[in-house]
């Protein structure tokens, strides 16, 4: 009688491809030396990540790792840590922390329509003096490698939703730039200042940038937002924002 164990390699390289990566790490990787060497191999994790859509393809530039590429997936993937305000400002640097400092609140269900993903319960919300954070994104760290960035260079899609509460005005504005290994500038977007003036619709806003043909050397993002209330009360009346996101797309 005919077994697995009788299989020709290539077609237990096949095989194994279509086992959910944690069970082939954790459960075939153990079931024998053979088994182990397979998966440690090249082989399976790019079947894996090309039949998922992580790879194009038609890319002549491969990752050194294709296991670790494969468990990241770096693509079209929210690269930033929490982006809503769920882990409170864990992952975060306060730049800037004027007035009565940042603050975290609850989103109110009566104010939540505008944004489409409905699992935003929190938002980051300003005060009367200048409030900033900030986050850098390692791209390696993440996935990606430095000659699909050198030479594919990826889009890099940035996005922010902002807002302003009925009875107060205020200002927002998004900073973000890509960074070579030594963190020195290769490009950068800096919005423009928004002022939303008092009474407003207080309805949520989305800004969105792309970043493309930036050229070579670029492993690190910057994401930085920053602002304030424009009528000086003390509290959070400032803009908030939550949802923020950096992705990659192939």
């Amino acid at each position: 009688m005919v077994t697995i164990g009788d299989l020709h390699e290539d077609v237990l390289v096949v095989l194994l491809s279509y086992i959910p990566a944690r069970e082939l790490v954790l459960t075939c990787r153990l079931v024998c030396r053979v088994w182990k060497e397979l998966v440690d191999k090249v082989h399976i994790w790019k079947r894996m990540c090309i039949r998922e859509g992580y790879f194009k393809r038609d890319w002549d530039v491969f990752p050194q790792d294709w296991k670790k590429f494969y468990f990241l997936h770096p693509f079209k993937r929210n690269l930033l840590k929490n982006p809503s305000a769920e882990e409170g400002f864990q992952h975060w640097t306060i730049d800037i922390n004027g007035g009565d400092r940042w603050n975290i609140e609850k989103l109110a269900e009566s104010h939540s329509s505008d944004i489409p993903n409905k699992d935003i319960n929190k938002y980051f919300v300003t005060s009367y003096g200048l409030c900033r954070k900030s986050q850098i994104i390692d791209l390696v760290e993440n996935g990606l490698w430095g000659h699909l960035l050198d030479i594919i260079q990826p889009k890099i899609v940035v996005k922010d939703w902002y807002a302003a509460r009925n009875d107060c005005g205020c200002i927002y504005k998004l900073y973000v730039s890509l960074l070579s290994e030594t963190k020195s500038i290769i490009d950068k977007f800096e919005s423009k200042k928004i002022r939303i003036p008092q009474w407003s619709d207080a309805k949520w806003s989305e800004i969105v940038h792309v970043f493309k043909d930036y050229g070579p050397g670029v492993r690190y993002v910057h994401f930085s937002h920053e602002g304030k209330d424009t009528q000086f009360w003390a509290g959070w009346y400032g803009i908030r924002v939550t949802n923020s996101s950096v992705t990659i797309e192939p």
